[in-house]
């Protein structure tokens, strides 16, 4: 890839946590490395001089960047670490597996243990993490251990051993640490149920265990032991900040591959996200072009059976967003909540990350193209018969009746045309009737084009509701055109477009391309017809006193306005003030103007 292309990847990266892989010439993987901003820490590499060689032989090589987003600073660590595993890049400090994270075990017993540890074992056993910090490991196991009498000890608690009487109670029993179940002190079912509490917390859902902490920091306070209240409110402090929940790992998550789709009018984008014992190991997104409009349910079909093949993926179970028949030796699932919803969450945010980037690409390196791809998508979302090439906005303006005008914008292409841009000062209307003043706006602007054969608009946008979307109307009927040019109108607050003939208001998607042009071309409206009523208004202000005083003119006005901020700060001036302004002779004329008055 040329170094030009590098550049655009560099410019349109997302401001977002992630991790980012830097490629050669022959695709080799490089490094790999995280980052809180990925835009800022990737440019950082390009834009800085970099003290150590190696740094620098490695900003050289690099060819392409890859990128996958994640939700939070401690999802990428832990990414980091997984793929620095795998890919084992020249430039990383290799990781071993005897310094990998540590994880919260609930051990498949008849009384299970819930203990820390850094190796996992495929036995049945619940593993909660992996955690970045130890510290958080015994905060948390410290509040299990202070809330929940578990047993510690490592025997085979089966009912017959119990019941032959082969344990005896230990320590931990007389301290009140544990309730004896070797020798049949507590049921099963009791103790099954702190169990099913402690995965609550280890879930992060902490509400009822941060109320029993306060409670007993309370309890330490009362009593004068500060500092016990102490240690209990930074146990406090840290669950608070904590993320228990990791949408990167979950050991029970193996093998699996995860598909997510998003699609526009052109173009469909599939992420696909490989994983190891709940590790992701592999992210890439798949760009399809449409040709005979396809669905997403066909794109996703297609792209699976291509990506599994280009990494020889033989994992016998997909996650995607809808069901996909992918023959009977796959499983599909279809996630609606828990860990497996999130993975997949995070597969379309990848995914729609991509697509973004792609558009930021095309606007630098084919600006036709994205240009194409807007018209296509809004031509679909407003149900028009042909592409709006040619947009024109009209907006009213006027300050409780006074000095009344209209705006009219223009866009082509999807981008403003300002050149095209027009005032409108109100001629036929009396006070403030936006709905009349709309139909006068807009029989002047069309009524000019068809006399002087200028091109009309394939779509005219109304800002405002019903009222003025039907004033707007009565003129198109009167100039025969209401057939040649599509028109609706935008209500400022739920942003409903209305159609003629229609009294049910379409909705756009908040995030829609389509919605954002209309509300650009709205608010630049607006804009621009406020800027005009402003100049109008301040034009009319100069209408003042002063311009009756003989022998000051409009030059002379505006000096003194200038500098002395109003008129009335004028007739008040002294006269040396008035001579610093504009001089001894006109200043005499203004104060003696005022004085003899």
């Amino acid at each position: 890839m040329d170094v030009p292309a590098l550049e655009i990847q560099l410019k349109t990266l997302p401001n977002a946590p992630g991790v980012y892989q830097y490629f050669d010439t022959n695709d080799t993987i490089l490094y790999v490395g995280k980052a809180k901003n990925l835009k800022k820490r990737v440019s950082s590499y390009f834009t800085k001089t970099h003290d150590n060689g190696k740094t620098r032989v490695l900003v050289k090589k690099i060819a392409r960047i890859k990128h996958i987003v994640v939700e939070t600073e401690t999802d990428a660590l832990l990414l980091e670490n997984n793929l620095i595993k795998k890919h084992m890049p020249r430039y990383n400090v290799m990781l071993k597996d005897d310094k990998s994270y540590p994880w919260i075990c609930i051990k498949k017993e008849r009384f299970p243990r819930v203990f820390s540890t850094r190796r996992i074992f495929k036995d049945g056993s619940e593993y909660f993490g992996p955690y970045t910090s130890m510290k958080t490991v015994s905060t948390l196991l410290d509040l299990i251990k202070g809330l929940y009498h578990l047993r510690t000890c490592n025997y085979h608690l089966s009912q017959e051993k119990i019941d032959a009487g082969k344990y005896k109670v230990c320590l931990e029993y007389h301290l009140k640490n544990c309730k004896g179940a070797c020798e049949g002190l507590e049921t099963e079912q009791e103790y099954h149920d702190n169990i099913k509490a402690i995965k609550e917390i280890l879930k992060g859902n902490f509400k009822d265990s941060l109320s029993q902490f306060k409670k007993q920091m309370k309890q330490f306070a009362e009593a004068m032991q500060f500092e016990e209240a102490q240690k209990i409110k930074e146990k406090i402090e840290i669950l608070e900040n904590y993320q228990a929940r990791s949408t990167i790992v979950n050991p029970k998550i193996s093998n699996v591959d995860v598909f997510s789709i998003m699609s526009d009018e052109s173009y469909g984008y599939v992420n696909f996200l490989q994983l190891s014992y709940g590790s992701i190991i592999r992210s890439h997104t798949l760009e399809i072009k449409k040709k005979l409009d396809e669905t997403d349910l066909q794109l996703l079909k297609l792209a699976i059976i291509e990506i599994r093949q280009r990494f020889n993926s033989n994992s016998k179970e997909v996650y995607v967003p809808f069901k996909v028949d992918l023959g009977k030796e796959i499983k599909v699932t279809v996630p609606k909540l828990g860990d497996k919803k999130h993975i997949l969450d995070l597969s379309l945010r990848n995914a729609k990350y991509y697509r973004m980037e792609r558009f930021k690409q095309d606007k630098i390196v084919d600006p036709d193209r994205h240009a194409n791809r807007i018209m296509a998508q809004m031509k679909a979302d407003l149900r028009l018969s042909t592409e709006p090439r040619h947009i024109e906005c009209f907006d009213n303006s006027n300050i409780q009746g006074t000095n009344p005008v209209a705006a009219c914008v223009v866009f082509k292409n999807g981008k403003p045309s300002k050149k095209d841009y027009r005032h409108f000062n109100i001629k036929t209307v009396v006070g403030p009737d936006d709905f009349a003043s709309m139909e006068e706006v807009v029989y002047r602007r069309y009524k000019r084009l068809v006399e002087e054969e200028q091109p009309l608009p394939q779509l005219i946008i109304i800002d405002g509701g019903k009222g003025q979307l039907s004033s707007a109307l009565k003129s198109l009927d009167a100039l025969n055109l209401r057939r040649k040019i599509a028109i609706i109108g935008i209500a400022k607050r739920l942003e409903e477009l209305f159609y003629p003939d229609d009294p049910i208001p379409l909705y756009l998607d908040k995030k829609s391309e389509t919605l954002k042009i209309i509300q650009q071309l709205r608010n630049e409206a607006h804009r621009f017809g406020i800027e005009h009523h402003r100049n109008k208004r301040s034009k009319s202000a100069l209408n003042t006193e002063l311009e009756t005083i003989s022998g000051i003119g409009d030059k002379t006005v505006v000096e003194l306005l200038k500098y002395f901020k109003s008129a009335k700060r004028v007739a008040n001036a002294k006269l040396d003030e008035l001579e610093d302004a504009v001089g001894k002779s006109r200043a005499e004329k203004v104060y003696n103007y005022y004085h003899n008055k």
